[in-house]
């Protein structure tokens, strides 16, 4: 079985380099950054939805079933208020200005010390984010594959950031806006087909397994303890601005989306993804039910993120085994490629200030940005290594506790230049970006304890909110 799996990643992972040759040819930095404005919108949107689901939503959102039940469903409505707030209010905003890197937008209304500001919690957040998200598949990967041929975990995941380095280095989103359509693809056939597979272990067609996930404690979708991390508005107004700053505020999320040709495309875009979305993360709730009602009836204790990858590789047949794999191989290449290509495009274009160095030629500028890439990719590495020795149960909810804490600073600056014409002390800017989230910390490792009340995604919330006080006291009327 193990010589099979490889055999199919070693495939999956040739198609995606020819895809990778066709896009990369003639490629340059307009191409690597921006995709040369010229990403049909409905691709770019498809695509999107594998680089937005990753492998913790393939695992972690099944697995997170049995904690959280359908309650997920009210924060997938909030993403949709979220997504629809994004294409009429952010979106104008950023092809007004024609941005390539969205940080940009922070200097020209505030100043240099909060663009780089602003670009350094991106930064931030994605290097975690991105690097949990690639955890999660290559741990899986490494126990059921890699580690039969006597390969070590650090070495795998060596191996995984060099195939990722291979088809991003040259292409940039040009590539990444093809090869996530394919992605996308695969991880959707694997998430019907794993259903399926399991309705047919236990003995019943897939509306009958339907019917089952019904009528389970699962399929609950409205909680109304105010106390409780689950409870509907919390559910619903945590998801919006989960949305509004993982996605509109985030560089590799828009950088697709300015991929397109005009503002109109690129709205037609998001809307398309913002109304496939739900009926996704619906399947995969409903997968989700429908394993642990398989756990149950077979005795196995597994659950959490360890679900999925334990009944597919152990409980069922061969063939689940390697629709498991694909699409995790599938859920894997979206989210870690557009990490990387935005994460060297904001420090390029942020940090660096790389398109004002009019002196720098061509190649130096190209050098440069190779050198960018492949430190971030190491840096995955690190991240990665270290987090395989403080493992989580429950990855997303780890990953949603980190982005509520560094998330914040920059939903507080955008709402603060967008929704006022106060002019604030520059240099006054990254200490306020850095108190917010330190206050919230505090709050929501002692919340329980004293206040008998459990932050969720609100946190988020709390944290813009402390961000534009700190603005407010730092700024002064416009003249």
């Amino acid at each position: 079985m193990e010589q099979t799996i490889f055999w199919v990643f070693a495939a999956y992972t040739l198609l995606l380099f020819c895809i990778t040759f066709v896009t990369s040819r003639k490629a340059d930095s307009k191409s690597f950054f921006a995709g040369n404005k010229k990403s049909p919108w409905f691709v770019v949107a498809y695509g999107a939805i594998g680089a937005s689901l990753s492998g913790v939503t393939f695992m972690s959102v099944p697995g997170w079933v049995e904690q959280r039940q359908f309650t997920y469903m009210l924060t997938v409505l909030g993403y949709l208020i979220g997504y629809v707030l994004i294409a009429f209010v952010l979106l104008p905003l950023y092809y007004k200005l024609n941005l390539i890197s969205i940080y940009e937008y922070l200097k020209k209304r505030f100043g240099s010390a909060t663009h780089r500001t602003g670009s350094f919690f991106f930064l931030l957040s994605r290097t975690l984010g991105a690097s949990l998200r690639m955890f999660i598949v290559i741990w899986v990967l490494y126990e059921f594959v890699f580690s039969y041929w006597g390969i070590s975990f650090p070495l795998t995941v060596f191996l995984f950031l060099i195939l990722i380095l291979l088809f991003t280095l040259r292409g940039g989103v040009k590539t990444i806006v093809w090869t996530d359509t394919l992605q996308t693809t695969c991880m959707i056939a694997a998430l019907v087909i794993s259903f399926f597979l399991v309705a047919k272990q236990m003995g019943l067609s897939g509306m009958g397994m339907f019917n089952q996930v019904v009528k389970s404690d699962y399929f609950t979708f409205i909680n109304t303890d105010f106390s409780s991390r689950l409870c509907w508005w919390k559910q619903i107004l945590g998801g919006m601005f989960i949305t509004i700053a993982m996605t509109g505020l985030d560089q590799e999320m828009m950088q697709k989306n300015l991929s397109c040709k005009d503002l109109k495309s690129a709205q037609k875009n998001m809307l398309s993804f913002a109304f496939i979305l739900p009926a996704v993360n619906f399947l995969f709730l409903c997968l989700g039910s429908a394993l642990y009602i398989f756990a149950k009836k077979e005795g196995i204790t597994a659950s959490g993120d360890d679900l999925f990858p334990y009944i597919a590789l152990n409980s069922l047949t061969p063939f689940a085994a390697i629709v498991f794999i694909v699409g995790l191989i599938s859920a894997l290449f979206p989210s870690s490629d557009g990490a990387l290509t935005s994460l060297t495009t904001s420090f390029c274009i942020d940090q660096l200030k790389m398109e004002e160095k009019t002196e720098w030629s061509k190649k130096k500028k190209t050098n440069i940005r190779h050198l960018v890439h492949l430190c971030f990719a190491l840096l995955f590495v690190g991240i990665i290594i270290f987090y395989s020795e403080h493992r989580d149960k429950h990855l997303i909810d780890t990953l949603y506790q980190i982005a509520s804490i560094t998330y914040g600073p920059l939903l507080g600056l955008f709402a603060f230049g967008i929704l006022t014409k106060r002019k604030v002390n520059d240099r006054a800017v990254p200490w306020v970006c850095v108190i917010s989230p330190v206050i919230c910390f505090i709050l929501n490792n002692n919340s329980q304890a004293w206040f008998n009340y459990s932050f969720d995604f609100e946190l988020l919330v709390l944290n813009a909110l402390l961000t534009c006080c700190g603005l407010l006291a730092v700024s002064r009327k416009a003249e």
